[in-house]
């Protein structure tokens, strides 16, 4: 196991995707692909663009 979540991110990377369709979600304020999901307070989940902090979901 990774001692930090860099490490975690760098497994990520070396992922192929092997198949015909892709779906990435991008920032609706700045088109960034740099999202992450998170859970909220009332157990939805919603979306925050780690580029430039815009929350959505």
């Amino acid at each position: 196991m990774p001692a930090s979540i860099l490490g975690e991110v760098d497994d990520l990377s070396d992922v192929s995707v092997t198949g015909d369709t892709t779906t990435r979600l991008s920032c609706p304020s700045c088109g960034s692909a740099h999202v992450a999901q998170v859970l909220g307070d009332n157990g939805g989940i919603s979306y925050v663009c780690t580029a430039c902090g815009h929350s959505w979901s």
